[in-house]
């Protein structure tokens, strides 16, 4: 393991956690999020992968994500090796270094992964989780690339004729998408969330966890399945045109914007699953091809 410097009061609270002094840290840059990541080993020899808020957004997210660990019963979830709170959460996991991240995906990474997020949407639902429902107006973004279809239209994704004929029937469709239902949900599936470990298949970062229809988990995985080499949406699940075209909004309507923070490369990454996405809705409902 390298040997990076961890900060000295971080470095103190996971001692404390952990219950012996920290040997070795190595900072991890994989992920979307500014929270601090770090993989530690002990001198007793525990390993653990440490989260630490660094803003008040990271804060809340941690603070959901703990919530998780406590609260909701099943197999999907890494073991939770501690955490606590306060204006800066950590969160500490067991560590998954050695474990499979895809790409790649294989037919069997596939099945395991769609087992995985059946059995979850059947575990009991934590008290207090909030609606898919309330996430409404953010993942239905048609209507804002109406409302200035220049990011969008900056992508060279489809042309604006192309647009201005197959807007009203993806708003119209996205529209109708059912978020409401009782199970609950990662609400953020793609592989730099998803570990294969020892024969368990893994979620990580659970801060956008909430409860609602199952479909969705499925529908925000499959675009990023296809980007990464797997098969097309359509080929995976069969579904009505209404989520597809919520998918495919969401995606619309922020991968032409600046990024989120400094050095972020989340746009980068839904321009690809719009990619995915955007064919899948325009086939589903029956509209040419994206041009």
């Amino acid at each position: 393991m390298a040997d990076d410097a961890l900060p000295a009061d971080l470095a103190a609270r996971v001692e404390g956690l952990l219950g012996s002094p920290i040997e070795a840290a190595r900072r991890v840059t994989r992920g979307y999020t500014q929270a601090e990541r770090w993989v530690v080993r002990t001198t007793r020899g525990d390993r653990a992968f440490v989260k630490a808020a660094v803003n008040e957004q990271t804060a809340t997210w941690l603070s959901t994500e703990r919530r998780m660990y406590e609260q909701l019963r099943a197999d999907v979830l890494p073991r939770c090796l501690g955490g606590d709170g306060g204006e800066r959460p950590v969160l500490l996991l067991e560590d998954l270094s050695d474990a499979h991240w895809p790409p790649p995906w294989g037919p069997d990474r596939v099945a395991a992964l769609t087992k995985a997020l059946a059995d979850l949407h059947l575990a009991p639902v934590p008290d207090g989780l909030p609606s898919a429902e309330a996430e409404r107006d953010r993942l239905d973004g048609w209507p804002r690339v109406a409302a200035d279809p220049a990011p969008f239209l900056a992508l060279g994704v489809v042309s604006e004729t192309w647009l201005s004929r197959a807007l009203p029937t993806l708003r119209e469709a996205s529209r109708a998408a059912v978020l409401e239902g009782d199970a609950p949900l990662h609400f953020d599936v793609r592989s730099d969330n998803v570990a294969f470990a020892g024969g368990r298949t893994l979620l990580v970062d659970w801060n956008w966890t909430c409860r609602g229809n199952p479909s969705m988990d499925l529908a925000c995985w499959l675009p990023s399945l296809h980007v990464e080499g797997g098969p097309p949406p359509h080929e995976v699940w069969t579904v009505g045109p209404e989520i597809p075209a919520l998918v495919a909004g969401y995606f619309a309507s922020v991968a032409g914007l600046p990024p989120p923070f400094p050095g972020s490369t989340v746009r980068g990454l839904q321009r690809a699953q719009l990619g995915a996405a955007l064919p899948w809705a325009a086939r589903a409902l029956g509209l040419p091809p994206p041009d």
